[in-house]
C-alpha cells in the first residue's frame, strides 16, 4: 500500500507505461468514453509521462473521431483486477490524421493490421455479418501499393490527461489519490 502521492504517481506512471507497451497488461484495452456518453475499448498505444498524454490509434472515418472534434473530452477507464487498482483518468482528446506521430504509426503496424483502414468506415450499414473488408482481403495480407488508400483513414487520438483518480482496493482499507499533472492529494475512496 502506497503512503505517499509520489509512490501513487509513480505507479501511475509505471501502469500507464506497462499498458502501452505489453499486450499481456492488464490495463492495455482500457475503456475511452468520450463526450456524447459512448464508450469503447480501445488499445493504448503509447503513454508519454512527461506531458502525461495517452495515444491510441483511430479509424479517421470513425463516429469518435466526430465526438472528438465535436467536444474534446475524453475519459479513460483501466482497471487491474489482480492488483484491485482501478484509474479513472479525464482529459481532452486531439485528433491527428497527418504529421511524423500518425506516420509513425502507420510505419509500426503490419500490412495485415493496416488492410482494417480498407474496408467499409466503422458503423456502415451491411446487409449481413461483416468484417468491413473488400472481399479479397478476407484473412489475406495486401501489399503496400494495395495499402495506399488505406493510410487516408488512420488518425490518432491523443488524450492529454488533467487529472487521473488512482483507486486502490484493500482488505485493510481502499485507498484513493486524485492526481493532476502537477499535484495532487488524498481523498476519501
Amino acid at each position: 500500500m502506497y503512503d505517499t502521492l509520489e509512490k501513487v504517481r509513480a505507479d501511475l506512471d509505471a501502469r500507464l507505461e506497462a499498458a502501452a507497451g505489453d499486450r499481456r497488461s492488464p490495463m492495455h484495452t482500457p475503456v475511452v468514453a468520450t463526450a456524447d456518453a459512448d464508450a469503447r475499448v480501445m488499445v493504448l498505444r503509447g503513454f508519454d509521462r512527461l506531458s502525461w498524454t495517452l495515444r491510441f490509434h483511430a479509424d479517421a472515418r470513425s463516429p469518435k473521431v466526430t465526438a472528438v472534434e465535436d467536444d474534446p473530452r475524453i475519459a479513460v477507464v483501466a482497471y487491474d483486477k489482480a492488483a484491485g487498482v482501478q484509474l479513472r483518468l479525464r482529459g481532452r482528446g486531439r485528433i491527428e490524421r497527418a504529421g511524423t506521430a500518425v506516420d509513425a504509426a502507420w510505419a509500426e503496424s503490419t500490412n495485415f493490421a493496416r488492410r482494417f483502414s480498407l474496408g467499409a468506415g466503422p458503423g456502415a450499414a451491411s446487409e449481413g455479418p461483416t468484417s468491413g473488408l473488400p472481399q479479397q482481403f478476407e484473412g489475406a495480407e495486401p501489399d503496400d501499393g494495395e495499402l495506399l488508400p488505406a493510410r487516408l483513414n488512420v488518425a490518432l487520438l491523443l488524450v492529454k490527461m488533467e487529472e487521473a483518480d488512482w483507486f486502490s482496493l484493500a482488505h485493510t482499507g481502499h485507498r484513493r489519490a486524485l492526481l493532476t499533472r502537477d499535484g495532487g492529494q488524498w481523498i476519501a475512496p
